[in-house]
């Protein structure tokens, strides 16, 4: 089945697979061309291979987008499998606000990453373990951890001869043997822990999340044994969008921020340089992040 996107302009697809490509926590999980994405992702029980390559341009972006599956795609898999990718690709992002709010030190920044819509967790609950997982522990580590599950529990197809897992689903992880979840995770308390964020994705309306209030969303995601306040806002933000929220800046982005607009910055000096692009304010940090050095 194929179909096609039209993402808010500017869109710069290639700026998107730049950072799919460096991202570690989905390191290894999909092909990347200069043009195109190949990647897997479970959808009610069924795994969905989706190829997905620019055709357009950065003022009027077009994204071919083609699913593949081992069995007839029914229209709510296939309606649903396109908002996933839409989401997950940021295409509704309408940039020029936050672009017009730039202020001097920031421009360059701007130009630069100009199209770079935020690439997020394929799914709130694939962010959710993965913030589980490298919770006191080596990403490293974590990483070995997250593909042992994908490649036990997840789902698997075959595109043009070579084989794309997807990450599991909450269910997939609720139907997995518990003896099995321990030797992979080896550590009883995180099993409990990704247990308990599968019961609560499984049970949740996603809609929610995506435009429930931040209070509303956060204190959800605060009723997740295992997740804190710090996961609570990597998930919002990265999994879920919510760009209108920057919490405590991270050593990582107050380093960024003091090369962009001078040495002696610290976390309050941030947030108040943050304060100026409101409903944007997390679009800044990422942009500083990327693009700051």
């Amino acid at each position: 089945m194929q179909t096609t996107l039209r993402p808010m302009p500017p869109f710069d697809f290639a700026k998107s697979l730049a950072f799919i490509d460096g991202f570690r926590p989905i390191s290894g999980d999909q092909k990347i061309t200069a043009h195109q994405l190949t990647k897997a992702v479970r959808i009610e029980g069924q795994t969905i291979g989706f190829e997905v390559k620019a055709v357009g341009t950065l003022e009027a972006p077009e994204l071919q987008v083609t699913l593949h599956a081992t069995c007839e795609i029914s229209p709510q898999i296939q309606a649903a499998a396109l908002d996933r990718i839409a989401f997950f690709l940021s295409i509704a992002d309408d940039l020029r606000p936050f672009y017009a709010l730039a202020d001097e030190p920031f421009q360059p920044i701007v130009e630069q990453l100009y199209g770079y819509h935020q690439v997020k967790f394929l799914t709130p609950f694939e962010n959710a373990v993965w913030a589980i997982l490298t919770t006191r522990q080596q990403m490293s580590v974590a990483s070995k951890i997250k593909a042992r599950l994908t490649a036990a529990f997840g789902g698997k197809i075959n595109i043009n001869g070579q084989e794309y897992l997807a990450f599991p689903s909450p269910t997939d992880i609720l139907q997995a043997p518990p003896d099995e979840l321990q030797q992979i995770i080896g550590n009883e308390r995180r099993v409990m822990y990704v247990l308990a964020a599968a019961q609560a994705f499984a049970g949740v309306d996603e809609t929610f999340l995506r435009t429930g209030t931040v209070d509303e969303v956060r204190k959800w995601l605060l009723n997740i044994k295992g997740i804190g306040a710090w996961s609570a806002s990597f998930i919002l933000i990265r999994a879920l969008g919510r760009m209108e929220i920057l919490d405590v800046p991270e050593a990582r982005l107050i380093e960024a921020a003091a090369r962009r607009y001078g040495a002696g910055l610290d976390a309050v000096a941030v947030l108040n340089l943050a304060a100026r692009y409101g409903a944007y304010r997390g679009y800044w940090a990422l942009y500083v992040r990327a693009g700051g050095s």
